[in-house]
């Protein structure tokens, strides 16, 4: 029985601080009252993130570069048509690497490959499909992907927690005429902040060129919403 009840001491031990690690240690004071609220901001995006590799493989680490080089080349040319600057597009990563043969007992060495990872904003969401069904069309770019995020995610912050400091204000303003008192002035706060990160919608791997009358794949479709939510623990004075 002893061990039963040590055990259940330990259990809520552990439990008890678990939660006092989640939230700061708030020392009592007289005359004030603690409350802890969340508060959220929800809304659409305003940047799209295309995301795309430019591959090619020659026998030659001259001749994969150069085929590297037409396909961003068409890659720029396909940003001028939609009337977007190439310069805005940035390079991730870039690479040139030996392939090898690693059937053959000497590892033989058969040809030169080019990777290069490509980023592009977008704010004008009614260029993505013509964007994308136009780097399919050319056949030089793979692993395309999109991303809808928030440029201004700052400002977001600063309305969920204004949201949530609202909330915490009229939970203690509730409690402080429930006790037949008047609510004073904010004396302590703490704020944490948190981001919904939209998940990636992946393309095909290789996209296959599209027929002039289909619909781009993200057609018609609405990008998923940003929430930014905010938790606040107040203290308040009490009158």
């Amino acid at each position: 029985m002893m061990k039963i009840f040590a055990f259940l001491f330990t259990l809520i031990l552990m439990a008890s601080l678990a939660v006092s690690q989640d939230r700061p240690s708030v020392t009592a004071q007289p005359n004030s009252v603690y409350v802890g609220a969340d508060g959220k901001f929800e809304t659409n995006p305003d940047t799209a993130v295309i995301q795309f590799n430019i591959s090619a493989q020659d026998e030659t680490s001259r001749g994969a570069y150069d085929r590297a080089s037409k396909a961003a080349e068409q890659v720029r040319q396909i940003l001028r048509n939609n009337g977007i600057e190439p310069k805005t597009a940035e390079i991730g990563f870039f690479s040139l690497q030996p392939v090898y043969d690693y059937k053959n007992p000497k590892r033989k060495l058969v040809a030169y490959r080019v990777n290069a990872n490509v980023s592009l904003k977008v704010r004008d969401f009614s260029k993505i499909a013509p964007i994308l069904q136009q780097l399919a069309d050319a056949d030089v770019t793979d692993n395309q992907t999109i991303n809808y995020t928030l440029e201004d995610m700052d400002a977001a912050k600063t309305k969920a927690v204004e949201d949530a400091y609202r909330r915490a204000h009229d939970s203690a303003n509730a409690v402080a005429r429930a006790g037949g008192r008047t609510l004073g002035e904010l004396s302590y706060a703490s704020v944490d902040t948190f981001e919904r990160v939209p998940v990636f919608q992946p393309m095909m791997q290789k996209a296959a060129p599209m027929a002039a009358a289909a619909p781009a794949p993200t057609e018609e479709f609405s990008p998923q919403s940003i929430t930014v939510t905010a938790h606040i623990n107040a203290t308040f004075t009490l009158k």
